[in-house]
C-alpha cells in the first residue's frame, strides 16, 4: 500500500513542480497581455549564481557579466573587435624613451657633456627620415641619486640556492645608485626599433664595458658582488615608456550621483596593486611605471616597458573612490567591529551592493536565487530600453530548456544536438557563432617520442577532425590550423588544415625507420611506439576524441592507452607537473595577439602554460616583437608569420572551435529611436566575436513579432 502511495505521488510532484515552472510568468505567446511589466524587463538564466560584484576582485564569469553591466571601462571592443571609448573619450599614445649618457671611460671618442651628446645624435642620424620624422624633441634629464632594493636568492655553502615551499628563497639587498645624466627622447609613435640606429653609431663596446661599479653601489660593502648580477636592472642603459595619455568623459556620475574623475581611475589601479585586496587582476598593471592625473579629466599612464597588450587592462571597471578609500573601509570597519588594520576592499559590503557608473544599476542579491538590476535613467550614452534585469540562478540544463520554453528565462544556450531542432521552430531567433576557444591533442615534447615536428604531423594525419565535427559537435564547428581565434585578424586564413591522410602519416613514420612488428605495432630500435592519451572527466566531447585518437592511431600501429582524471588531479599531478604523454585540452583565448605565456621557451616549466614543452628560437623571436608593436599592420603580419611556423611545427594537432547557438524570442528586437521620435525595428545580430548582447542596450520585446524584410 504504501509502496502504491509512493509511485503514484512522485510522478505528482514532478507534475505540479513543472506546471510551477511553466506558468510563473505568462507564457511567450501572452506575455504581453495582462502583464506589460514583462516585456520591459529582461531574464537572463544563469547556470551559477555569482560570487563577488567587484571588477578588480571577480575571477568568474558570472560576476563578471554582472560587473559588465553595473561598471564602465575606459575602453572596450567595437562590433568589428577594434577600440572604441567608454569612460575615456580619446586617447593618444606615444613614447619616452632614455639613454644613459657615456661617462669619460666608457665609449673613446664620444663627449660626455650631455647637451653635445644629444647634438651628435642628432646629426649623425639626421639622414635616416623614418626616426627623424618619429623623434619630437630631446631633453637632458640631470642625474641624481636614489636608494632602492634589489631581490637576489639565497645561497647555501656550496652556492647553491636555497628552497622554500618548492620555490628558491630570496632576501632583499640595498643599494644607492648615483644615476648619471640621461636623454629623454620623446616620440610621437611608439618604436621598439628606435635604438637600433643609436646602438650602431655607440657600437658594442659602449654596452659591454659600461662602469657600473662607478654608478651602483651596495649598502653593506660585501654585498656588491651580489648586486653585479643586477646592474643592468638598477642601471638600464636605454629604456622604452610608452605612455597613454586618457581623456575622461565629462558629466559621467555615479549611482549615488557622484561625479566620476580622474581620481576614481588612479584609485582603481592603486586598489589592484594593493596587496591587501589580493586583486586577481595584479599581473595586468604590473607593467605600469606610474598613473598621474594631470586634471579632472584627464590621466597620464607611463610603462615600465614595451607592452602592446596593456591597454587592454583598461577595460577594466571603474571603482568609486568615495566609496571605498582608506578612510570609507576604515569607517566601515568601525560600524562592523571589524579590525581596523586588516580591512580591505574584498572585506566590505559594497561587493554585494556595487554601484559603478553603468547602464544598470544594482538592485537586490539573493544569493542562489537571483541578481536584480534596474535601468539607469541618467547613463551617459542613453539609457537602457529594458527597465529591468533579472539574472535568475538555474543549475539544471533540462530545466533552464523548460523555463525558456516558459517564458520565465529569455535566453537558452542550445545543445550542439539541439540546433537543427530549433532552427526550424519559428518562435525563436537563433545565433550559431564561434568564439575565442579551440580544441587541440598537445604532445609533450620532453617525450622523444614527440621531438620529431614529423611524427607530429604524421600523429594529426590520422585523425579525421571533419567526422569528429560532423558526428560529435552535430555540425556545430569549424576546423582551426593555428594557436589564434578563428574570429581575429591574427588568425591566417590561408593556413590549410593538416590533410586526413592515414596512408601518407605511415608512410612518414616508415621514412624515419618505424615498421610494424609481428604484432602489428610500430617499432624502433627494439621500442614500441606507445603512450598515454589523458584528459579531465566531466566533458564528453573530449571523451569521445580520446576514443577516436586512439582508434585512429592504433590503424597506424600505434598503441595508445587512455585515461580520464577528475579535474584538479589531472591539472595538479599531470598537466602542471608536466607528467604526461599526451592530452586532449582547450584553450579559451583573449582579443590581443600576445603569446608569450602560451607558446614562448622561458614558459615550458611546471606550473606554467608552455606545459608541451615547445620550443622554437624563430618563434621566441616574433612572440616577443609582437608584444613589443603597436602598430596593429606590423602586428598582423608578424602573427600570420607565426601561426605559419607553429602550424608547421605541429606541437599541437589543432582541431576545431566549437560554436555556440544562443536562443532569443523573435519578439525581441534592436529599436533606434528616431529624431521625430518613432522607433525603427531591426533583427538582433551578432558582432564579429559572436557576442549578440553588443547592443543590450537598444533592445526591446514587442508585443508581437515584427515582419521583416528578406534584407533585415
Amino acid at each position: 500500500m504504501n509502496t502504491k502511495r509512493i509511485l503514484i505521488f512522485l510522478p505528482l510532484g514532478l507534475v505540479l513542480f513543472l506546471v510551477q515552472s511553466f506558468f510563473w510568468v505568462p507564457t511567450y505567446d501572452k506575455q504581453a497581455v495582462g502583464n506589460p511589466n514583462r516585456l520591459v524587463k529582461y531574464i537572463h538564466g544563469s547556470a551559477a549564481d555569482a560570487e563577488i560584484l567587484n571588477p578588480i576582485l571577480s575571477a568568474d564569469t558570472t560576476s563578471s557579466s554582472i560587473n559588465g553591466l553595473v561598471f564602465d571601462g575606459l575602453i572596450d571592443l567595437d562590433d568589428k573587435l577594434d577600440y572604441r571609448p567608454r569612460l575615456a573619450s580619446s586617447w593618444t599614445q606615444y613614447e619616452e624613451a632614455y639613454l644613459v649618457v657615456p661617462s669619460n671611460n666608457s665609449v673613446k671618442n664620444i663627449t660626455s657633456d650631455a647637451h653635445e651628446f644629444a647634438n651628435w645624435i642628432q646629426t649623425a642620424l639626421q639622414s635616416n627620415t623614418a626616426w627623424s620624422k618619429n623623434l619630437k624633441s630631446v631633453e637632458v634629464v640631470a642625474g641624481e641619486k636614489v636608494k632602492g632594493q634589489v631581490t637576489v636568492p639565497v645561497l647555501d655553502g656550496e652556492g647553491k640556492a636555497v628552497m622554500e615551499n618548492g620555490r628558491p628563497k630570496t632576501r632583499q639587498v640595498d643599494y644607492s645608485l648615483k644615476r648619471p645624466d640621461r636623454l629623454k627622447f620623446t616620440l610621437n609613435q611608439i618604436d621598439q626599433d628606435f635604438f637600433k640606429p643609436i646602438n650602431k653609431l655607440l657600437g658594442e663596446e659602449f654596452f659591454q664595458s659600461f662602469p657600473y661599479a662607478q654608478y651602483i653601489h651596495a649598502k653593506d660593502s660585501p654585498e656588491q658582488k651580489n648586486l653585479a648580477g643586477h646592474y643592468q636592472e638598477i642601471l638600464p642603459l636605454t629604456e622604452h615608456n610608452p605612455i597613454i595619455v586618457f581623456n575622461l568623459r565629462k558629466g559621467v556620475r555615479f549611482h549615488d550621483g557622484h561625479q566620476f574623475d580622474s581620481g576614481d581611475v588612479l584609485f582603481t589601479y592603486q586598489a589592484i596593486m594593493n596587496p591587501k585586496n589580493a586583486s586577481p587582476r595584479t599581473s595586468d598593471y604590473e607593467p605600469i611605471k606610474s598613473v598621474e592625473p594631470l586634471e579632472s579629466h584627464k590621466i597620464k599612464i607611463v610603462y615600465k616597458r614595451l607592452f602592446s597588450p596593456a591597454i587592454n587592462s583598461w577595460f577594466m571597471g571603474i571603482l568609486p573612490e568615495h566609496l571605498l578609500n582608506d578612510a570609507a573601509l576604515k569607517k566601515e570597519a568601525g560600524e562592523r567591529g571589524e579590525d581596523i588594520e586588516s580591512f580591505s576592499i574584498r572585506d566590505s559590503e559594497y561587493n554585494r551592493h556595487p554601484i559603478g557608473t553603468g547602464p544598470f544599476v544594482f538592485t537586490e542579491w539573493q544569493s542562489d536565487e537571483l541578481i536584480r538590476l534596474s535601468g539607469n535613467k541618467d547613463y551617459w550614452e542613453s539609457s537602457a530600453e529594458y527597465e529591468e534585469y533579472v539574472m535568475r540562478i538555474v543549475p539544471d540544463a533540462l530545466t533552464q530548456e523548460m523555463e525558456f520554453y516558459a517564458g520565465a528565462v529569455d535566453n537558452y544556450s542550445v545543445q550542439p544536438h539541439q540546433v537543427a531542432r530549433f532552427k526550424e521552430d519559428e518562435k525563436y531567433q537563433d545565433f550559431s557563432s564561434v568564439g575565442f576557444f579551440y580544441s587541440y591533442i598537445g604532445y609533450n615534447q620532453r617525450n622523444p617520442l614527440f621531438k620529431s615536428a614529423e611524427v607530429r604531423r604524421a600523429l594529426g594525419m590520422a585523425i579525421d577532425v571533419s567526422q569528429i565535427i560532423e558526428y560529435i559537435l552535430y555540425g556545430e564547428g569549424e576546423r582551426v590550423t593555428g594557436p589564434y581565434p578563428k574570429i581575429t585578424d591574427w588568425y591566417d586564413p590561408s593556413v590549410q588544415p593538416l590533410p586526413y591522410d592515414p596512408a601518407g602519416a605511415l608512410r612518414i613514420l616508415n621514412d624515419i625507420g618505424w615498421q610494424k612488428n609481428e604484432d602489428g605495432f610500430l617499432e624502433k630500435d627494439g621500442k614500441v611506439f606507445e603512450f598515454n592519451l589523458i584528459t579531465n572527466a566531466g566533458n564528453p566531447i573530449r571523451k569521445n576524441i580520446l576514443t577516436i585518437a586512439q582508434n585512429s592511431w592504433r590503424k597506424l600501429g600505434i598503441k595508445c592507452n587512455t585515461q580520464i582524471f577528475e579535474w584538479a588531479v589531472f591539472l595538479k599531478d599531470f598537466v602542471n607537473a608536466l607528467k604526461y604523454d599526451a592530452l586532449v585540452l582547450g584553450w579559451s583565448m583573449g582579443i590581443d595577439p600576445d603569446l608569450y605565456q602560451i607558446w614562448h621557451s622561458s614558459q615550458a616549466g611546471p606550473q606554467q602554460l608552455n606545459f608541451v614543452g615547445y620550443k622554437n628560437p624563430d618563434v621566441d623571436r616574433l612572440i616577443v616583437r609582437i608584444r613589443r608593436e603597436y602598430d596593429k599592420k606590423k602586428q598582423v603580419k608578424m602573427a600570420h608569420e607565426l601561426h605559419r611556423q607553429i602550424a608547421k611545427d605541429q606541437p599541437y594537432t589543432f582541431l576545431y572551435v566549437a560554436k555556440s547557438t544562443q536562443l532569443l524570442d523573435k519578439k525581441i528586437v534592436i529599436v533606434d529611436r528616431q529624431p521625430d521620435g518613432s522607433e525603427k525595428y531591426s533583427k538582433i545580430y551578432p558582432t564579429k566575436d559572436g557576442n549578440i548582447r553588443f547592443y543590450f542596450n537598444k533592445w526591446k520585446k514587442l508585443g508581437q513579432a515584427p515582419q521583416f524584410s528578406a534584407g533585415g
